[in-house]
């Protein structure tokens, strides 16, 4: 058997008022590419409020801050694509769900990565949820 491609992760901090943990992150992606057998490089982008609304307003019409957007690349030597999300999003969101922020931002980045993959959980009923949640299960118990 063929061993799984490597997924290499960049992970650009654009914000400072919380602290990240970056290898938490990769962790995350690097166990979801291997599970879903997904190499090549993500780019994952940290960054405030300003930057996702803006971004969202010009790329999805939605004059708004977002907590996570994708952007998916061209493969290859190109990358497989962008996530950025919101990090005072996400702790706001952590707050009202009643969880940490860095387990926010696993959720928020997994999403993103499932995104860039081609996955839509607005038009593909129900199949992105599924895989999302059980990548998440495989990621919680460390497999």
């Amino acid at each position: 058997m063929a061993p799984s491609p490597e997924l290499a992760v960049v992970i650009l901090n654009r914000q400072r008022r919380q602290r990240i943990d970056a290898p938490r992150l990769r962790r995350v992606l690097r166990g979801a590419g291997k599970t879903l057998g997904v190499g090549g490089e993500v780019s994952v982008v940290l960054a405030g409020d300003r930057l996702l609304r803006r971004l969202n307003r010009d790329f999805r019409g939605k004059d708004r801050p977002t907590d996570v957007l994708s952007f998916p690349g061209a493969g290859g030597d190109e990358g497989l694509g962008d996530v950025v999300i919101s990090v005072p999003t996400a702790a706001r969101n952590a707050r009202r769900l009643g969880h940490s922020v860095p387990r926010e931002l696993d959720i928020l980045t997994l999403h993103g990565f499932l995104h860039v993959l081609g996955y839509d959980h607005e038009t593909d009923d129900g199949t992105m949820e599924r895989l999302e949640r059980r990548l998440r299960g495989q990621l919680r118990s460390g497999a």
